[in-house]
């Protein structure tokens, strides 16, 4: 066997070195950090050129600690050095010229003041973790508080559940004429499940969740206007396909948001579904508000033929004022309020998921 060098990827934190070997199936591993601060590694496995012998040297810019942590996978060998000082190093080895071998990691590649963001972020971590422990052992009544949440998600889930299912089956063995019913039967449902949601609005008056009061309102508010005002009071809107469309949007983005705050109850993230809960409103939410829109414009003839809900006028002005034209106006407190929830819902994901720049050396 011939001695070759493998290809190496390099990403630093403040604190930390990371290095990651592309060796496959090592064996007799090797690794060791010499006075000089110098780490040799040496290995047998596959590599760039095949089944060899694979080693390399690097001489660290300024001092590590002695403790090398390595893990061998069937893929690669990963390293973790910490380094004597907690600072940023302008580059990893004490020669200027970069080893041929060696490249930046971009799975892990952040520069300087993102490193320090990704600190500043586990810093307040901890803070905030070691805040809602200690408000945790100060507050007996947050196992009644959290169960309360959990089965008010639960029912709101399992409702919103029963919707989609329905319209989604109705749909498949129907076709298009399943659009003509859809009120008829998933109304009971949809009206218990939206007047459930006014808990959302009393929620956090009372401190139980820490959701703004403001965009909450403006969904319950906006949401209940369509169901109980537009479809509800008027029979014409009850058969029209854009109830069909209006209600699957609502139901599909429920399913993924209620079952997050489930699992956020008892302390649980499953990765998938905080990205569903945190993405699939960026599409369905402006189309939502689309659909909803669209219902309002179509009832708006029918309350001017119909009168209902007009206002009385004295007779020098006329008989009585159309409620359409509060309709009308309704129209741009929709996409006021659609920026408004866009705003808090990009906010929210931004929080959730901070964006990583990285850097090419």
């Amino acid at each position: 066997m011939q001695i070759l060098t493998p290809h190496v990827y390099w990403a630093q934190r403040h604190g930390d070195i990371y290095l990651r070997v592309e060796l496959s199936d090592a064996k007799d591993l090797d690794i060791s950090l010499q006075e000089n601060n110098t780490l040799q590694f040496r290995a047998q496995g596959h590599g760039a050129k095949g089944d060899n012998e694979y080693e390399f040297s690097l001489e660290f810019l300024e001092p590590v600690r002695p403790e090398v942590n390595h893990r061998s996978t069937q893929r690669q060998v990963d390293i973790k050095i910490r380094k004597q000082e907690e600072r940023w190093w302008d580059r990893l080895t004490l020669q200027e010229k970069k080893p041929l071998f060696l490249a930046p990691d971009f799975d892990r590649w952040l520069d300087e003041s993102d490193a320090e963001m990704e600190l500043q972020a586990k810093e307040e971590e901890k803070i905030n973790r070691i805040s809602v422990e200690s408000r945790v052992r100060k507050d007996p009544y947050l196992g009644v508080k959290k169960g309360y949440l959990f089965m008010y998600n639960l029912v709101q889930f399992l409702g919103f559940s029963w919707i989609f299912v329905n319209m989604t089956v109705r749909l498949f063995i129907l076709g298009q004429d399943s659009f003509y019913d859809t009120f008829h039967t998933t109304a009971d449902m949809m009206y218990f499940c939206q007047m459930m949601a006014v808990l959302e609005v009393i929620n956090p008056l009372l401190g139980l969740v820490k959701t703004p009061f403001f965009p909450a309102m403006i969904q319950v508010a906006g949401r209940n206007v369509i169901l109980f005002v537009i479809f509800g009071a008027l029979e014409e809107m009850q058969n029209k396909p854009v109830v069909f469309f209006v209600f699957y949007l609502w139901s599909t983005i429920e399913i993924f948001r209620y079952p997050f705050y489930m699992l956020a109850c008892i302390g649980t993230d499953w990765k998938l579904l905080t990205w569903l809960r945190y993405s699939l409103w960026i599409p369905l939410y402006p189309l939502g508000v689309v659909a909803e829109a669209v219902a309002v414009i179509q009832s708006l003839p029918i309350f001017d033929e119909t009168r209902l809900f007009s206002f009385p006028l004295p007779k020098v002005l006329g008989h009585s004022l159309s409620f359409s034209y509060t309709l009308q106006l309704y129209l741009v407190f929709m996409f006021l309020g659609l920026f408004i929830n866009f705003r808090h819902l990009y906010k929210q994901r931004r929080r959730r998921f901070r964006s990583r720049k990285r850097k090419i050396h």
